[in-house]
């Protein structure tokens, strides 16, 4: 069943915008606020189990291991909101082989943030965390030399500001300042209320993909599919690109980096989706 579920869950969200999670440094997991992490997952254990299924219970969609059900870290029953979410999740778990690489299960390290919910904050205090990014948002910040990487930021993040002001109907600009920009409180207001549309699942994954990329606007882009993964990737990292560009870089530490930056951005944005998913598969598409 669990290949059924494969091609129906890549099929509706391309891997072209959401690759498959390449492995992770050991001990990576959703980021909490100032930088601490909420999970810091074993890094490897010999499989356990045969078989992976799903099934629906009375607060969800469960996770099947053989005979066993999925429970988090803290001992709850695992249990997630749609049955697209415990799709992917049930996919991490039946991709691994003969070792299980917990640090490549972000989906799965998300889920067990949102139901143990370790940091103990509510949907307002989610949202508030996220909307202070904007304050230090990557895009926001600008240099006034070398003359070339300030027009590189003009060329590549001013449009996409642009389009969130646009978008959310807000002025949020540039500073050159070491104090950055003056956010009027309208627009955080603005972004504190589109937020607030989300569920509290969907924000921890939002909260996840800022973390990433230090940027609201990236993120935003990103979750409403103005911006690939790889482009909001790049642009994330634009200095430091344009430093390589200029400088080198270590031989193949920096294409490790940005896998590893792009397969949790993915990740995280997969989840945000996934957990705003309202439908049902239909089992009938799920036959091999």
């Amino acid at each position: 069943m669990l290949s059924g579920c494969r091609r129906l869950l890549w099929g509706r969200f391309s891997t072209a915008r959401f690759p498959r999670p390449p492995p992770a440094a050991a001990g990576s997991g959703p980021v909490g606020p100032g930088g601490g992490r909420a999970y810091a997952p074993p890094a490897e254990r010999k499989r356990f189990y045969q078989n992976v299924s799903i099934s629906q219970g009375e607060g969800g969609f469960e996770i099947n291991l053989d005979h066993r059900k999925l429970k988090t870290p803290q001992g709850k029953l695992f249990t997630v909101p749609s049955e697209v979410l415990a799709i992917a999740v049930a996919t991490e778990w039946d991709s691994q082989k003969d070792t299980i690489k917990f640090y490549t299960m972000h989906l799965t390290t998300l889920c067990n943030t949102a139901l143990d919910n370790p940091t103990q904050r509510n949907k307002m205090q989610l949202i508030r965390a996220a909307v202070k990014f904007l304050e230090t948002d990557t895009v926001c910040y600008r240099v006034e030399e070398p003359a070339a990487l300030a027009e590189l930021q003009r060329d590549e993040w001013d449009p996409v500001v642009a389009w969130a002001e646009k978008r959310y109907n807000v002025a949020i600009g540039s500073s050159t300042s070491i104090l950055g920009p003056n956010i009027p409180a309208s627009t955080k207001e603005t972004f504190v209320s589109h937020l607030a549309s989300y569920n509290v699942w969907a924000l921890q994954g939002i909260e996840y993909v800022i973390t990433q990329l230090k940027s609201l606007i990236l993120s935003m882009g990103l979750i409403d599919r103005h911006i690939t993964v790889e482009k909001a990737v790049l642009l994330s990292r634009l200095e430091e690109e344009y430093q390589i560009q200029r400088w080198g870089s270590v031989e193949w530490a920096h294409d490790y980096d940005l896998c590893e930056l792009r397969a949790r951005t993915a990740a995280g944005t997969l989840f945000v989706h996934l957990c705003s998913e309202s439908s049902t598969v239909k089992h009938k598409l799920l036959q091999d």
